[in-house]
């Protein structure tokens, strides 16, 4: 007895499956809103008498839907209703001959500006979560780099001032000798993110501490005094900063004056 051969070609039996959807997290639609702004576009050039009109068909309509069960749930149609007799009475109050615009409706105006207000809110709290994101991110990177005793191979990026901060607080608010003594000497060196003069200026007002800055200011002078020295040997202005910042900052400014170009 034959085996009979299996149908050519082979039918194919398993289902070809959807890539799994991501749903993009939305703001949640307010009824109300779209109800009042349907309104205006639907009376935008209405006279008074036209929005009275529209004002009765309105009602009529709330009154049909009240028999509903669901009419409780309803949002957006009491908003429609509201805001047809809000333009009713303002067109009745106005001069003769007036249309609705809504450009030029105080309240309209209003909700924009708080619209655009809270945009703006919320446009800067999401650029805090990103900064405080990039923050914790750099500050991890420099983490490692230090447990690999690899810090000095970095370059200085912009914003490693807050990231120092970030550091900082992690350790408790203890002072972090070694990243405070990386920061200088780049700052000092030029390094990284302060190849730019303005990057230089922005650290000087204020974006580093004093200890760092007058360690900064002084490597600067002495590394002017001994071109070839490397800062390895310089280790003792850090030291210098760190007791005594004032008075470091004092030598470094009085070796500033007294170059011979000055």
């Amino acid at each position: 007895m034959t085996t009979p051969l299996p149908p050519w070609p082979p039918r194919r039996t398993d289902r070809r499956t959807a890539a799994p959807y991501a749903a993009v997290p939305r703001e949640p639609a307010d009824p109300a809103r779209s109800g009042r702004r349907w309104v205006r576009r639907r009376a935008r050039g209405m006279t008074a008498e036209a929005a009275a009109a529209a004002l009765d068909v309105a009602r009529f309509d709330a009154r049909q839907n009240s028999r509903f069960e669901d009419s409780a749930l309803d949002e957006r149609g009491p908003a429609e209703l509201g805001e047809w007799e809000r333009i009713a009475r303002l067109l009745a109050d106005a001069c003769p001959g007036t249309v609705y615009d809504p450009d030029t409706d105080d309240v309209v105006r209003a909700e924009l500006a708080a619209d655009a207000d809270a945009d703006a809110a919320a446009a800067a709290r999401e650029a805090e979560l990103r900064e405080a994101m990039r923050i914790a991110a750099r500050a991890d990177e420099l983490q490692a780099l230090r447990e690999l005793g690899a810090l000095e191979q970095a370059e200085p990026r912009e914003g490693d001032e807050a990231v120092r901060e970030e550091l900082t607080r992690r350790a408790g608010g203890y002072v972090q000798a070694d990243v405070d003594t990386w920061l200088a000497r780049a700052l000092a060196t030029h390094r990284g993110h302060y190849q730019d003069p303005a990057a230089r200026e922005e650290a000087a007002a204020g974006r580093l501490t004093p200890p760092v800055l007058a360690h900064a200011a002084l490597l600067t002078e002495l590394l002017r005094l001994a071109p070839g020295a490397d800062v390895e040997e310089l280790v003792f202005a850090a030291r210098l900063a760190a007791a005594e910042p004032k008075a470091t900052g004092d030598l470094a400014a009085a070796l500033t004056r007294a170059r011979p170009d000055r």
